[in-house]
């Protein structure tokens, strides 16, 4: 941004609805996104105490505690997450309790030192409890390299040691920290990268922190909030315990009861869901999360990707018979033979060497999928594509000037200054450290314990490269959308071109390659 006759001309983007306009020198002190500006205070208190005893110990158990209840639910056939947010609106009765009952004593940790800390510094504050959820936030996702050592034990009926396991965890868990700490720069320092879905924790906070005066005959921030909050876990019982029928209502099916070609037009779940709607909030979020949090431009170009892919792509592929179509389903995840069946697995693989039968495979049949899962897979390949084309021309430029403005140090959003100007910022060289450690790690995975992970060292670098390489562009959209993109399918088909008939290997690539761009992307998230 740029001074001309003493205001200030904004920049702006089509794709986030921003329009061009000259601001006030009063307007200069605050963000160019209005959303921002809406929801997020520009004033601090440097002296409320933050790294206290009671950040660290509700951070570290709601993340051992969220961390383990969501890969123990990961198993479940209809998989149950429990977010950042649950911790958010516990911890904050825990932190009051802790304050008033605690001793206001210092405690020092040795003797010979300085190193001292209260157990009770005050009245629990917001910048405790947004470090809290920060912690919460870090242990809400199930661990995905799991389901590598899932696979082997519970398909494969093999064994991995338990250390291999174990590094192969912390490995794919932590590289995106790295990551996190190379783009902080261009995806949370940078003004235009707003990311949509923390301003609606960022408004739960002020609702329970901020003292409000109530207005006459209406609500508080708050009292707004525990009536929803109420009304919605009561409302909770019915789709999910009373009547679980209503999360999906499918009339055309129940109206033709008999006629295969109306389960397949009428059905919510494995068709096309013509006429079917749900009466469940959890239904209706789980196709953009909560869309309350996701910018209406965003929501309207899914939703017509949608429409064009669900309600005229494949409807025209499956009845022209395209490929065979017909003998699958038209909506399944699962791979068939050629006569329609489900596909036997185990006769295509070697199951003492873990490797692809090709006798087997030649003997048996190819493997067929379902004409929306072949959508899917394409479009998971363009959508990739699209997004850094997208983040090329619509952002090249500003991410051009925010790589020129890092070495000057020097942003205009008045959050980084605020944050430059009380707080010292975590050392750069944290990051290329925690990174070079975690990546030498996963080079001695590859290549100790018996290789038993099939995947060679060039194959780590390779995941690890194109993981470094999408972080941008994935962080971009996520920031700007709330959308994020996942390098899962394009992960398993570079290494199986690559690296065919290697299962484990491609598991194990798709994990390093995926998730660590996943990890870096929540992180910014959280930064």
């Amino acid at each position: 941004m740029e001074h001309q006759d003493s205001k200030l001309i904004t920049l702006s983007y089509q794709t986030k609805n921003i329009d061009i306009h000259e601001t006030s020198d009063d307007e200069v002190n605050d963000s160019p996104i209005e959303q921002v500006r809406l929801t997020v205070p520009i004033v601090d208190d440097p002296t409320l105490p933050c790294l206290t005893f009671r950040t660290w110990v509700l951070g570290i158990t709601s993340c051992a505690v969220l961390s383990f209840l969501n890969q123990f639910f990961h198993y479940r056939q209809n998989s149950l997450h429990i977010s950042s947010l649950t911790a958010q609106i516990l911890v904050l009765p825990l932190g009051n309790l802790m304050a008033t009952y605690l001793p206001n004593r210092t405690l020092v940790l040795f003797p010979s030192t300085k190193w001292s800390f209260s157990l009770n510094p005050g009245p629990f504050n917001i910048k405790e409890h947004v470090l809290i959820t920060i912690f919460a936030n870090s242990g809400s996702t199930n661990v995905y390299a799991v389901n590598v050592i899932t696979i082997v034990k519970a398909f494969y009926h093999g064994q991995i040691l338990p250390f291999a396991a174990l590094l192969l965890a912390h490995t794919t868990q932590m590289l995106g920290y790295g990551w996190a700490g190379i783009y902080r720069k261009f995806l949370v320092d940078s003004p235009y990268m707003w990311w949509p879905n923390n301003l609606v924790q960022v408004s739960l906070f002020r609702a329970l922190h901020n003292a409000e005066v109530r207005p006459k005959g209406g609500l508080t921030r708050l009292q707004f909030f525990l009536v929803v909050f109420i009304s919605s876990l009561a409302y909770y019982i019915v789709p999910n315990y009373l009547f679980p029928s209503i999360t999906a209502l499918s009339f055309v099916c129940w109206i033709w009861k008999d006629s295969v070609t109306a389960q397949i037009i009428g059905a919510g779940r494995d068709g096309l869901g013509v006429g079917s709607f749900a009466l469940d909030w959890s239904t209706v979020a789980s196709f953009l999360q909560s869309p309350l949090a996701t910018p209406a431009f965003a929501i309207i170009n899914i939703m017509l990707g949608f429409v064009i892919v669900v309600y005229i792509l494949t409807p025209i592929a499956y009845w022209t018979n395209s490929y065979e179509a017909r003998r699958f389903p038209i909506i399944s995840s699962h791979v068939f033979t050629d006569d329609g069946e489900k596909y036997d697995v185990s006769r295509i693989l070697n199951f003492t060497t873990y490797e692809f039968n090709q006798r087997g495979y030649d003997g048996y049949s190819k493997i067929n999928l379902s004409v929306f899962f072949a959508y899917s897979y394409g479009l998971s390949f363009a959508t990739l594509v699209a997004t850094v084309s997208h983040v090329v021309f619509f952002h090249g430029s500003m991410i051009w000037q925010q790589t020129k403005s890092t070495f000057r140090d020097k942003f205009s959003d008045v959050h980084y200054r605020i944050m430059k100007k009380n707080y010292e910022a975590v050392p750069q060289w944290w990051f290329y450290m925690l990174s070079s450690i975690v990546i030498g790690l996963a080079v001695l995975i590859s290549q100790g314990f018996g290789k038993q992970f099939q995947l060679p060292y060039w194959g780590v670098l390779l995941a690890i490269g194109l993981a470094l390489f999408f972080t941008l562009p994935v962080g971009v959209i996520m920031a700007t959308t709330n959308q994020q993109l996942g390098l899962n399918i394009i992960a398993e088909l570079i290494i199986g071109y690559i690296y065919p008939g290697k299962p484990l290997a491609n598991v194990v690539f798709k994990t390093y390659g995926y998730i660590s761009a996943a990890q870096a992307v929540m992180f910014l998230q959280d930064f």
